[in-house]
């Protein structure tokens, strides 16, 4: 399942490495994001629930960038 965020990013840089840090994520299979557009798009494991996968998605790019926001619905 693949599902869009909106993101608030601060630079090129720092949507690098909160990509990458999604990346790494348990749960998450796939991520990229478009600094440019200020999206998130992450692929998520089967059987991986988004909700909880993308607040341990939040955590690890607060840890890269502490002012980033990913916009849950």
């Amino acid at each position: 399942m693949k599902k869009t965020y909106k993101i608030d990013v601060d630079c090129a840089n720092c949507a690098n490495l909160m990509e990458e840090a999604a990346k790494k994520t348990k749960g998450v299979k796939d991520c990229t994001v478009n600094f440019m557009t200020l999206k998130m798009q992450v692929e998520f494991e089967d059987g991986a629930e988004a909700k909880d996968v993308m607040q341990d998605v939040l955590k690890a790019c607060k840890k890269v960038e502490p002012d980033c926001e990913i916009f849950i619905k």
